[in-house]
């Protein structure tokens, strides 16, 4: 676990000591009107990826990062949204080579399951990405979310909170590290822009 991977942002790598070590699940918990995608998307970019998507089809997620401007990757897309997505969740994350990506697109729906099902797929997975160093990203939804998101943040290594608000004429994203295993957590939210990549906001606030 000492190993960093990047995220791809190079400036969030920077205020995250480095990055994510390796081996590590992250949940990344974003209103579904933001764009918490980018994230998604520019972590392809880095290395071998598995996009398991859970409510767009997979023809909708690879045209989706087609159409991005930043920077991505040719992940291995398919839609685990249909019948026993949490089976079909565990059989991929199971084939998944040494360091690799695994991203969940929304985990929502697999947090609908069995509580017991769904901690033994959270538990599988912890052990197959220690094993493999690779990262796992469970992107859920803010809102109404399933009793079981409480089992995600709790198993999950590293907990992005990114908070959306619209602030006069102006859009304002703010990440939050309110956990991170294995690192120091940054002790301020993180500013930032964006449109059509995610990039820190270096620009001060005024009173």
């Amino acid at each position: 676990m000492s190993d960093r991977l990047t995220t791809g942002i190079t400036v969030l790598d920077r205020e995250l000591g480095g990055g994510i070590p390796a081996g590590s699940i992250v949940a990344l918990l974003a209103d579904p009107a933001s764009q918490s995608e980018l994230f998604l998307y520019e972590l392809t970019a880095v290395r071998g990826t598995l996009y398991l998507t859970t409510v767009r089809s997979d023809q909708a997620v690879e045209d989706a990062i087609a159409r991005t401007r930043t920077r991505v990757g040719s992940p291995t897309v398919r839609d685990v949204g249909a019948e026993a997505p949490l089976d079909a969740a565990n059989k991929l994350v199971r084939d998944l080579p040494e360091g690799a990506n695994l991203i969940v697109d929304v985990v929502d729906v697999l947090e609908t399951a069995d509580p017991v099902r769904y901690r033994a797929f959270l538990n599988g997975l912890q052990t197959h990405m220690v094993n493999t160093g690779g990262l796992a990203v469970l992107h859920g939804m803010k809102g109404d979310a399933p009793t079981n998101r409480r089992y995600t943040e709790h198993m999950a290594d590293v907990v992005f909170d990114l908070r959306t608000a619209v602030d006069g004429a102006e859009i304002e994203n703010r990440l939050a590290v309110p956990k991170f295993r294995g690192g120091r957590a940054p002790e301020e939210t993180i500013k930032l822009r964006l449109s059509e990549q995610v990039a820190v906001d270096t620009s001060r606030d005024i009173a």
